[in-house]
């Protein structure tokens, strides 16, 4: 792996990336581990629970000042809604039903309440960012060269941490645009009547609730800190990285990143048992165990920025 100056360019690889031979050495040492493959029966249970909460809290703030629902969304609607989005994570892989399309069906009721419509478009990019992890005109979980360039310094790191909801939204247009799919209309119209239902019996503030929520736990909020700690290089030489704190019970256990790379079939309820069954193969990795300390050292530390992630060609 190699990179330019520091902070002025990609880190650059010429080789596949690690998971899918990892996945190969812990199969053939712990054929075992396939007894975790298969969707988690408590899933949907799980999201019927935290969509029921989201709407309550919406009908609850229907007339409340904007600053307590703010407030709320901050400290409680943004962490259910980052747990629907996380949710969705696990149906675009088909970890709560046994059929794919049931899973699609399902991503599109418990997407209602995050209040934009995600499932669909980020079920496409997603898978691959699993298949094409790095190159840059595929995966649009990169940031853009134009984006790296321009987050430098403690002050543009922060304020494009507090926006990068925007970004992930927008990237794929430049990146990778492509024609929306008959999927991805009915999630719009779908979540369109939605939003029009919920604007009719209830009001503008329990409607707008639903999306700041959304925003607003994808800024400077610890839940936030996922997304930086997943990919971005803090050591050189390593392109992913797990989390092993109590946040991963709020998120469906996406802090156990490398093993959710190698092992995408597996529901987030099984990765601390993989890692358990094999934990030789993680041993030596570098994680996180603080999403709130890896924002801050994205924003204080010099080497830490936007060309901070692993870019290759294909290579297959």
């Amino acid at each position: 792996m190699q990179a330019g100056r520091a902070g002025s360019a990609f880190f650059w690889s010429t080789e596949r990336e690690p998971h899918p031979q990892r996945r190969r050495e812990m199969l053939q040492k712990y054929p075992q581990i396939k007894e975790l493959y298969g969707p988690c029966g408590r899933t949907k249970y799980i999201c019927s629970a935290l969509v029921a909460a989201q709407l309550s809290l919406a009908y609850a703030l229907s007339a409340a000042p904007w600053w307590l629902l703010l407030l709320v969304a901050y400290g409680v609607g943004g962490v259910l809604n980052q747990a629907l989005l996380l949710a969705i994570h696990e149906l675009s892989h088909n970890l709560a039903f046994r059929k794919p399309w049931q899973n699609r069906l399902f991503a599109l009721f418990i997407n209602l309440p995050v209040g934009v419509p995600v499932a669909e478009t980020f079920r496409y990019y997603h898978l691959l960012h699993h298949v094409h992890q790095g190159e840059a005109a595929l995966d649009t979980d990169l940031p853009t060269e134009l984006e790296a360039r321009w987050v430098r310094g403690p002050l543009r790191k922060a304020l494009w941490l507090s926006v990068q909801g925007f970004a992930y939204a927008l990237r794929p247009l430049f990146v990778h645009p492509k024609a929306p799919s008959a999927a991805e209309i009915a999630n719009l119209l779908l979540q369109l009547a939605f939003n029009l239902a919920v604007f009719h019996f209830w009001g503008g503030k329990a409607l707008s609730y639903l999306p700041i929520s959304s925003l607003i736990v994808m800024g400077l909020h610890p839940v936030a800190g996922h997304y930086i700690s997943e990919h971005y290089v803090f050591v050189p030489g390593q392109e992913t990285y797990s989390y092993y704190g109590p946040l991963n019970r709020l998120t469906f256990n996406v802090g156990y990143h490398n093993e959710h790379h190698d092992f995408p079939y597996i529901p987030g309820s099984r990765l601390a048992r993989l890692r358990s069954m094999a934990p030789e193969f993680y041993a030596d990795l570098m994680h996180h165990s603080s999403w709130t300390a890896t924002l801050w050292q994205y924003v204080t530390r010099p080497s830490l920025g936007g060309h901070s992630r692993v870019q290759r060609a294909s290579v297959r």
